[in-house]
């Protein structure tokens, strides 16, 4: 189709707003990279004078940076593998069968998916108390854990739904049993999905800011996502280039972990195959 000069002129201007929106994205990235190699970084995104690895260096210390990502991971990991497990089992009985509260179990668990963090901590922490779980880990990581779990049961549900019956049927015909359908069938067609379960739950623990910081009170103890507070209002003083350096570590696991998945999983299902 011949370009007329109206369409061009269309063309042109959905071009500049969407290169507009982009640089407003970019900006903030912009002063990360710039921020973390400058020693006197302020808010202003400007070229350093003398760049260096003072901020990187300085934020690479066990106690400000490593040790705070290690127990981020350990909190994301677990939490996200804990919603993956218990999100698959609750999955599959909903998506195989007729249950009679199927409709308002699933009603229930889209309920719970709209309450505010905020409006449950203080139950939680009170039920924390009880049991003595306050300055936990794994107490924090169960709790990370249930939080994600009702997202976790509605996309697996989705996924699961996509694989075949007739595939769990064959594998009965021959004896399995139904936990084994669901382990030796029905899990590995739908890793990809599964995956994308786990890098969600994952995100959101990572990123989780005032779980750990309410339920966990050892500092050597805290996630990396608590560990960014530690750079704001120390005296007065905003720490910006260590701040920035610390913000492009913190993003480190999380766009490795992208890249991982993306690169060896993919993003499609392969059943034709497996029906044949």
């Amino acid at each position: 189709m011949i370009s007329t000069p109206r369409r061009r002129v269309a063309t042109g201007f959905v071009h500049l707003v969407l290169g507009a929106i982009a640089l407003v994205f970019a900006a903030p990235l912009l002063w990360l990279l710039t921020a973390a190699v400058d020693e006197k970084a302020g808010l202003r995104t400007e070229l350093p004078e003398q760049p260096g690895p003072a901020n990187l260096l300085a934020v690479l210390d066990w106690e400000v940076g490593l040790l705070p990502m290690l127990n981020g991971l350990a909190l994301a990991g677990g939490a996200a593998l804990i919603s993956v497990v218990f999100a698959a089992l609750a999955a599959y009985p909903l998506s195989r069968y007729q249950l009679r509260f199927k409709r308002p179990f699933l009603y229930l668990v889209l309920f719970a998916t709209g309450l505010p963090m905020t409006a449950v901590m203080v139950p939680v922490y009170s039920m924390f108390v009880q049991l003595e779980l306050i300055d936990s880990t794994f107490g924090t990581m169960l709790f990370l854990a249930a939080t994600s779990l009702p997202y976790a049961i509605w996309m697996t549900k989705g996924f699961m739904d996509n694989v075949p019956l007739t595939l769990e049927e064959a594998a009965w015909m021959d004896g399995a049993s139904g936990m084994q359908s669901l382990r030796h069938v029905v899990l590995p067609l739908m890793l990809p999905g599964l995956s994308v379960v786990g890098v969600f739950t994952f995100i959101s623990a990572w990123g989780n800011f005032f779980v750990p910081f309410t339920l966990l009170l050892d500092p050597e103890k805290q996630p990396a996502a608590v560990g960014v507070f530690a750079f704001f209002g120390r005296a007065g003083l905003e720490s910006y280039g260590p701040l920035a350096a610390y913000s492009l570590l913190y993003t480190a696991p999380v766009l490795g972990l992208y890249l991982i998945v993306s690169r060896r999983l993919g993003g499609a299902f392969t059943l034709a195959g497996a029906v044949k």
